[in-house]
């Protein structure tokens, strides 16, 4: 199997920043606003070169929502930055009226996303926003990897006309993906070729995915590992066209399971091509405090759990 190296572990809410220093200095009509949380959401470096395009809002997540919307009606293309939870529960009915069902070019960029805040605990945890936002029509939904996927992704939804909601995280994690990588929203990327089994992830699973990819192919299984940065659109074509030739899939994020990829997924196979699938997904619970890496195992959102949901899948061929 193909090979992938850490290049050097960052977080990924960095390559949000990094992003977003690029766009002030390329896109004029890019404008930024925080709900005060300059530092967790890395715009100090937007806000310090771009004092009359940034907005410090205050804890007024849904006037932050309002205040965007209204920004794009003079051709401006707002970028919002809070945590997760309060980006998406807590302005839920904004961004319904005020964003998806009006059509507005408004980027909802939440940090912090997943149990991997850790020990903020459950109250700052989201584990349902990816649910919350793909049911909405019109709204786009992408979830990154790493810190490069993060900065392009960040970049090319400068040039995407609608609502979107992009997804990343505070914990460092493995910095993988090449930095000239064109980021192509609703394009899945395949990682590594495989005959046996499906592996499709997302977000902080997708370096879990390429560990138990090489630990299956230690035990003579071959999987084939897909990175969905997009959960919708969804790249139907490339789950499909991978599943007809391994006959079973694994689906892996750090979401819940209800509401999530795996169901996006499971849609998919139900009205194409039914074949056997197992969720690396939290079990339809809220999170706790800990440390990401004790979350994680506890949960069961690592490599380990793909390695064995792998194997549980393809005995169901």
């Amino acid at each position: 199997m193909k090979k992938y190296t850490n290049t050097g572990s960052k977080d990924t809410r960095s390559g949000f920043g990094a992003g977003m220093t690029e766009l002030g200095q390329k896109n004029e009509n890019v404008v930024a606003l925080c709900a005060d949380l300059i530092g967790s959401l890395k715009l100090d470096d937007f806000k310090k070169n771009h004092p009359d395009r940034f907005f410090q809002i205050g804890i007024a997540e849904a006037n932050m929502i309002g205040i965007a919307a209204g920004l794009t009606i003079g051709g401006k293309i707002p970028f919002t930055g809070t945590f997760a939870n309060f980006s998406t529960g807590r302005v839920y009915d904004q961004i319904r009226q005020s964003v998806a069902y009006s059509d507005k070019n408004v980027k909802i960029c939440a940090s912090h996303a997943g149990l991997t805040l850790g020990e903020d605990g459950a109250t700052h945890q989201i584990l349902e926003d990816i649910g919350l936002m793909k049911m909405l029509p019109g709204m786009t939904v992408i979830n990154t990897c790493d810190y490069n996927q993060t900065k392009a992704a960040t970049i090319a939804l400068a040039d995407h006309h609608g609502p979107a909601y992009l997804r990343f995280g505070r914990p460092v994690v493995p910095n993988f993906t090449p930095a000239d990588e064109p980021f192509v929203i609703g394009k899945a990327i395949l990682l590594n070729e495989g005959t046996d089994v499906t592996i499709v992830a997302t977000g902080h699973l997708v370096w879990e995915a390429l560990i138990a990819a090489e630990k299956l192919e230690e035990q003579g299984i071959s999987a084939e590992v897909i990175n969905i940065h997009t959960i919708k659109p969804l790249d139907e074509n490339a789950i499909l066209q991978s599943v007809a030739k391994t006959g079973c899939i694994v689906t892996a994020e750090e979401h819940n399971m209800l509401g999530g990829l795996g169901e996006s997924v499971s849609r998919v196979l139900a009205l194409n091509n039914p074949k056997p699938q197992e969720f690396v997904a939290v079990k339809d619970s809220f999170g706790e405090s800990g440390t990401p890496e004790q979350l994680m195992e506890k949960y069961k959102l690592n490599n380990e759990a793909i390695v064995e949901a792998c194997n549980k899948v393809i005995a169901r061929k």
